[in-house]
């Protein structure tokens, strides 16, 4: 949906001979020494694809706002190209991209800006109002799309008898409002208590599942970054450093700022049970005799194994004592047996989640998909595994360490 090639901005009077330094590869130190210029954006290419959450995350003067305000042309980039839906945005007149911005794009800014004259519905309106629509229908916009961020019952409240997190839904209706396929979200969070913080992230999270918006969302916070971007561009004097899934940003360094950036990170949040999951052993079919079980059970040096169907799907877990028992009465296969329903996870369960659930459990985790279709197991020496090779410092409970050990 979005490709950005060669993006720069550069702020300062002698931008012309500031572009020709950056070129040359000069540093951004060098290049404001010599002209004046600060190096806001250093030449960033990259691209969205249409659904996608993608962060854009950095420390402070990174350049990651400056970057997120030249996608809307709020700030007018110094050179490079940013393409939407085909069309050539740094290429458009005033009255084009005014027309644009109503269309496509929205944006959450970190400070609400919420008109406090106005009731709540009628700052969700504005936009519309400003684009000429009636008053009922924008209204009846207003309405549906604050029920959709959960604020129904609070349309006739002014802005100051909100909460924080209350105007930012707010805020988040507004932008919504005028149904944009594009939302540009600009530390949307960061003003915000940590509670009332992560409550936003959730309801962005459930929200983009509803919607399948193609956000861009600016963070200093790295773990805001990992929880909810599909991918992100990690950022580092203007320059992207790094573009990559949360796992690649891990896993992945690209070099050592970036592996000291993500030092430390509890992985246990961005990991899942699919990262942990090995290939199930053993695995039985219910077709299977007791005794052919029974051996092969057995010569795994484990207790129990899982049984499947012929469609691989996950039925349960038998144990040793219930084969013997099977075999004791000559069945001819597992057909009859009462298996145990013990814990089955989704792929994509957190792995903190996972590590509750199996420091309690007696027998290892079955990972089953939408389909109910057995895709692995996890134990402990696999979670064990996943995280001594991510080779991170972890925040567990010391319960779970003395379990897990």
């Amino acid at each position: 949906m979005i490709e950005v090639r060669e993006l720069t901005k550069l702020f300062g009077v002698h931008t012309h001979h500031a572009l020709k330094l950056l070129k040359e590869e000069q540093s951004k130190e060098d290049i404001q020494r010599q002209t004046g210029s600060t190096v806001g954006v250093d030449r960033a290419t990259f691209d969205v694809k249409e659904g996608e959450l993608f962060v854009v995350m950095g420390l402070s003067g990174s350049g990651k706002s400056t970057l997120l305000r030249c996608m809307n042309r709020l700030i007018e980039p110094t050179s490079g190209k940013i393409v939407v839906h085909g069309e050539e945005i740094t290429a458009l007149d005033h009255h084009a991209l005014l027309t644009f911005r109503q269309r496509y794009m929205a944006m959450v800014f970190q400070k609400f800006a919420l008109l406090p004259h106005r009731t709540v519905e009628e700052n969700v309106a504005f936009g519309l109002e400003l684009q000429g629509m009636n008053k009922i229908n924008r209204i009846a916009i207003a309405q549906e799309k604050l029920k959709l961020v959960g604020l129904q019952g609070w349309e006739k409240y002014y802005p100051t008898s909100l909460s924080g997190g209350m105007q930012q839904r707010v805020g988040l209706a507004r932008a919504l409002a005028n149904d944009p396929d594009i939302l540009l979200m600009d530390e949307a969070f960061s003003a915000l208590d940590p509670l009332i913080r992560e409550d936003m992230q959730n309801e962005l999270l459930r929200l983009q599942k509803q919607l399948h918006k193609t956000i861009l969302f600016v963070t200093h916070d790295l773990n805001e970054a990992l929880r909810l971007g599909d991918r992100i561009a990690l950022m580092k004097d203007g320059h992207i450093v790094q573009i990559g899934t949360p796992e690649q940003i891990i896993n992945e360094p690209t070099n050592e700022y970036v592996a000291r950036f993500v030092k430390g990170v509890d992985v246990t949040k961005i990991l899942t049970a699919k990262h942990a999951m090995k290939p199930v052993d053993p695995l039985l079919q219910k077709r299977d005799d007791p005794y052919v079980g029974l051996q092969v059970v057995r010569n795994s040096g484990l207790s129990s194994g899982f049984v499947v169907d012929e469609h691989h799907h996950f039925l349960g877990i038998v144990t040793v004592d219930q084969l013997l028992l099977a075999v004791s009465k000559k069945q001819r296969s597992l057909n009859h047996m009462t298996f145990i329903q013990a814990g089955s996870i989704d792929p994509a369960m957190p792995l903190g989640d996972v590590i509750s659930l199996i420091v309690t459990s007696t027998y290892p985790l079955a990972v089953v998909n939408k389909q109910h279709m057995l895709c692995g197991m996890v134990d402990k020496d696999s979670i064990l595994d996943t995280l001594a090779d991510t080779g991170g410092d972890y925040d567990f409970p010391q319960t779970s360490i003395s379990t897990l050990g």
